[in-house]
């Protein structure tokens, strides 16, 4: 997220962030050239379309989303709850839902709009230990999917992107080793997050008017289907 945040601002996007910590958030600013922060938890119910809301009020306008979510509890299905599911739930797909109903009136109003989701190869292949990520993921990219057919007649844009193992906190804190993981990576090697937002920025421009409705591994050539 904080690496898209960074590319946009470079090719001169007003950037405003959101994530759960004030603290990340004062840090990203500085680190991004974001212009603004919002604190919303995605946990909890409105808070994403809360920040899109105030991004609406202070600028006018919205013209690209960009929802990066945090993963859920790790565990096989005997290891999580069924409050678990719930929370997850209300992280992957609720807060996505809310966040893309509270944008969709002002990019639908301009005849314009970019609307990316953040997921995971897991999406298309599971990984295992991961089975709610697994099941909430592959589940919105049907979703993303048929959003992008009814909103392209206004100009708008859905797209999922799917990132393999990239040198992020969350792939740290899964604690994968990545001598053994970059063995059966083709790349022979994780990804940068730089190389993963190049690819959301290109998507977020007028050039990629004609993409729409993907949903695209930037994983190395980890993932065996096509």
């Amino acid at each position: 997220g904080q690496a898209i945040a960074k590319s946009l601002a470079a090719e001169g996007a007003q950037v405003a962030i959101a994530s759960r910590s004030k603290e990340k958030l004062e840090k990203s600013l500085e680190v991004t050239g974001a212009q603004k922060y919002f604190k919303a938890d995605l946990s909890k119910s409105k808070e994403g379309a809360q920040a899109v809301e105030q991004t609406l009020k202070e600028w006018g306008t919205l013209d690209i989303l960009v929802i990066n979510t945090g993963g859920p509890k790790r565990g096989n299905f005997n290891d999580v709850s069924l409050g678990d599911w719930s929370d997850a739930y209300q992280t992957l797909w609720g807060s996505t839902i809310e966040t893309i109903q509270a944008a969709l009136p002002s990019m639908k109003q301009n005849k314009w709009g970019r609307i990316l989701l953040v997921t995971s190869f897991a999406a298309r292949e599971p990984m295992s230990g991961l089975i709610i990520s697994n099941a909430y993921r592959a589940g919105l990219l049907g979703m993303a999917k048929s959003l992008s057919n009814e909103v392209a007649p206004f100009g708008i844009t859905v797209n999922a992107l799917l990132p393999g193992y990239t040198r992020t906190a969350r792939v740290l804190e899964l604690g994968v080793p990545e001598e053994k993981v970059a063995m059966n990576i083709p790349a022979r090697r994780y990804g940068d997050p730089e190389e993963f937002a190049s690819l959301a920025t290109y998507l977020s421009g007028a050039s990629a008017a004609y993409i729409t409705g993907q949903a695209i591994a930037v994983d190395g050539g980890f993932l065996r289907g096509y």
